[in-house]
């Protein structure tokens, strides 16, 4: 009898371990899947529900263990995800049409920004008012062709002809060129960004909204992946926009704390302005991974129309919806 109690007893404590084990195990104690994922550009207000979610643990919860990497060059990201370096990055609509036009296999699995950042801005003192002021200007470009090719459709559209103004390349020094009268305005300057920076150097800032003045809207940040990567791993790729969805939701719910979450993982960026552009930018964060096919399609025939792409683009082909698979 006692035989019998005295395996009842080790039964019930070898069940009981099994128990305290399952219930300590979480998903950090599992085996990761490991990712770097590349960013557009310098960690930014842009960034901050991928921040975010990687501190609320978002990420370990669909078993993947995610590194944000800047690029050395903010071209270089969807070109080396295009070439299979990556899986994932950060990128814009635009830069996958012209892209998947020559025939580089990448497309967008997902959303961060819904609408266009950027801008043709200029500092208030200039006295510009409407689209038709610029006649007669110097106007900063960042990127070509696009940039070229999205401010002479604003110009077209207000009445001006290609000798009406002057292009003329600035990089990225976008704020500097402004304030040293270098040139009247500049596209490629972001309004949650660039805007804000010259309020905070004291020179107010107004600009003109790309898709207002005649350019259809697009999604200005997208998460890319190539199309190796997806039909190998979807499933990777669908978790990994599972925690940027709950990122996004996060962001928007708690947008205090996912703030202090992109301050904690880059301490040592500009603070005041990164808050002031990501109060800005919180509006357009994505509510939805349901990627719209016509705004793929509205894009692809502008940019084929204006002489961005030279070969027409299936838009079915620029994206795919994973997380309704």
């Amino acid at each position: 009898m006692q035989d019998v109690i005295g395996k009842t007893r080790l039964g019930l404590f070898c069940l009981l371990l099994i128990c305290i084990t399952a219930i300590g195990t979480t998903a950090e104690d599992k085996k990761l899947q490991d990712i770097t994922v590349l960013l557009d550009w310098f960690p930014n207000a842009d960034h901050v529900p991928l921040y975010a979610a990687q501190q609320q643990g978002l990420f370990t919860k669909h078993g993947l263990k995610i590194e944000f990497l800047p690029p050395s060059d903010p071209s270089a990201p969807l070109k080396l995800v295009a070439a299979g370096k990556y899986p994932l990055a950060i990128n814009y609509q635009p830069s996958v049409t012209i892209a998947r036009s020559q025939g580089l296999p990448v497309k967008s699995i997902g959303v961060l920004v819904e609408h266009p950042l950027n801008t043709i801005s200029f500092l208030k003192a200039s006295g510009i008012k409407t689209p038709a002021d610029l006649k007669g200007k110097t106007i900063g470009y960042a990127v070509a062709p696009l940039d070229v090719v999205l401010f002479e459709t604003i110009a077209r559209e207000a009445g001006l002809a290609k000798g009406d103004y002057e292009l003329i390349n600035i990089g990225f020094n976008i704020t500097p060129s402004l304030l040293s009268g270098k040139v009247h305005a500049v596209i490629g300057a972001y309004w949650n960004y660039e805007i804000n920076e010259l309020v905070l150097e004291g020179h107010p800032a107004g600009y003109f909204p790309l898709e207002k003045h005649g350019v259809p809207d697009f999604y200005e940040l997208v998460v890319i992946s190539n199309d190796t990567f997806l039909q190998k791993e979807p499933e990777t790729a669908k978790r990994f926009m599972m925690a940027v969805q709950e990122g996004l939701a996060y962001t928007k719910q708690n947008p205090e704390a996912a703030l202090a979450a992109y301050f904690e993982a880059n301490p040592d960026v500009r603070k005041e302005l990164d808050s002031r552009a990501f109060q800005a930018t919180l509006p357009v964060f994505a509510n939805s991974q349901e990627q719209i096919l016509a705004k793929w399609q509205g894009f692809a025939a502008y940019a084929l129309k204006n002489g961005l792409i030279e070969k027409a683009v299936e838009a079915s082909e620029l994206f795919q919806n994973v997380l309704s698979k």
